[in-house]
């Protein structure tokens, strides 16, 4: 067990004062009732969720460091007629995360990022160009071929911000792992001593423990084939598998909104097939693209998600997974990067499993931007087949990294970047550096 493990009892409520302190935004005064009931041996039981809410709430500003009149200011900065009003409204229509801080609303730190997506709500910001032309060949390709494979090399660096002279320094940096994407798996180069975890990892990383050093780097080469199908074209077995098709609290829980959300879905669907389409149809058609904060401090993501309607790559994937388990389609988790010639970033999507053929795959964020911007071949495409432009090191959501971190991670429940702590601090984002370098990029 280590201190990652209290994240996965953020299904057990909060004694009620805390939870009232913390909707108030009085974050002092919940940590301060929090340490009072930590000092209680009798609460023992409860002392995971309460330990996981006090690095919840320790966070939780670097998230939202925005008042109303520091956002206003940075709209005007671009749209000077941009009204307050106007920006209530795009709260209201929830396009504008916030929290409640210290007794006033506070606004999420990529919050103008998130308005650009949209610029029929937000015609007065800079809009960045977006040219799907090279992504739209290669998927034209994709599906006349059957399947496109990629050779792709990357480095990866980790360094830390915070004064490591002299004191103990651990690092983890995700690596490919082994799975039906992938093959060809070659570390080319690292920073020496390090410890590789096995192909088949959850959440495949090299690690570093060190006294000398405070930066990590590691270059490494595979091989990703991406496959093209259609499943509402495959045959499938009238007995279907029922592993992958349990909860996994906290966050993939079967609330009874979404057991009804479910129900409604699939009525009248003959085939599984048939069945994850409705529902990755429902999470691509109705959850709008937003921001995120970090994912420790959201509630029940995938019930969560179905109710408000916006969530990132991640949130809508646990939307998908949860929706197909409880439909009784296999579905699980995988992320890491998405390797673009021009760009390296973070991804997060789904698998789902349909006997005889076996996993499939479902990128609903892709499939929820295809939607927006109106491009119905992408959006279809994205609904049991993926691109070459990936790498994938993880296979579960909130699985330990090898060896795993004792102390909190950035992000309790996925790697996509690297962990690192110093003398027994875990590191959260802005006390790390964390870069992904394209070397080279070949696709066949």
């Amino acid at each position: 067990m280590t201190k990652n493990d209290d994240f996965l009892h953020l299904f057990t409520t909060l004694p009620p004062e805390i939870a009232r302190r913390k909707a108030m935004g009085d974050l002092e005064g919940a940590l301060r009732l929090i340490d009072r009931e930590l000092a209680r041996d009798a609460l023992g039981e409860l002392a995971p969720r309460l330990r996981a809410e006090r690095v919840r709430l320790e966070r939780l500003p670097r998230d939202y460091p925005y008042s109303r009149a520091a956002a206003l200011a940075m709209i005007r900065a671009e749209w000077p007629e941009f009204t307050g009003a106007q920006f209530d409204a795009l709260v209201d229509a929830g396009r504008i995360d916030w929290r409640n801080i210290k007794g006033e609303s506070r606004y999420h730190k990529d919050f103008l990022d998130s308005l650009r997506i949209y610029p029929r709500e937000a015609p007065g910001l800079k809009q960045e160009p977006v040219d799907n032309a090279q992504r739209d060949a290669v998927l034209e390709r994709m599906e006349r071929e059957g399947a496109l494979t990629a050779h792709i090399t990357l480095k990866a660096t980790i360094r830390t911000r915070m004064p490591a002279a002299g004191k103990p320094v651990q690092a983890w940096l995700p690596v490919p792992a082994r799975c039906p994407q992938q093959s060809g798996i070659e570390i080319l180069d690292a920073t020496p001593g390090y410890l590789l975890a096995p192909e088949d990892a959850p959440q495949r990383t090299v690690f570093w423990e060190s006294r000398d050093r405070d930066s990590f780097t590691v270059t490494y080469r595979y091989c990703h084939r991406a496959v093209f199908t259609d499943p509402l074209t495959l045959p499938w077995d009238p007995v279907q598998p029922t592993f992958d098709t349990a909860e996994q609290l906290p966050h993939l829980a079967f609330r009874p909104y979404l057991r009804a959300l479910a129900a409604r879905l699939i009525e009248g669907c003959a085939s599984p097939a048939e069945k994850a389409a409705a529902i990755y149809d429902y999470v691509t058609g109705n959850v709008d693209y937003r921001y995120q904060p970090a994912y420790l401090q959201l509630d029940v993501i995938a019930d969560t998600c179905a109710k408000e309607l916006r969530g990132d790559c991640g949130v809508m994937a646990l939307l998908f997974i949860t929706l197909c388990r409880i439909a009784g389609i296999p579905a699980r988790w995988q992320s890491g990067l998405a390797v673009r010639p021009d760009h390296v970033g973070s991804h997060d999507w789904a698998m789902f499993y349909i006997a005889p053929h076996g996993w499939l795959w479902a990128d609903p964020s892709f499939g929820s931007s295809s939607r927006r911007n109106g491009e119905t071949r992408r959006r279809k495409h994205y609904f049991g087949s993926l691109d070459p432009w990936r790498m994938v090191a993880n296979s579960a959501f909130q699985a330990p990294l090898t060896p795993p971190a004792p102390e909190v991670r950035q992000d309790p429940y996925d790697n996509q970047r690297g962990e690192m702590t110093v003398d027994g601090v875990g590191l959260d984002s802005p006390d790390m550096e964390r870069g992904v370098e394209l070397l080279s990029f070949e696709l066949e």
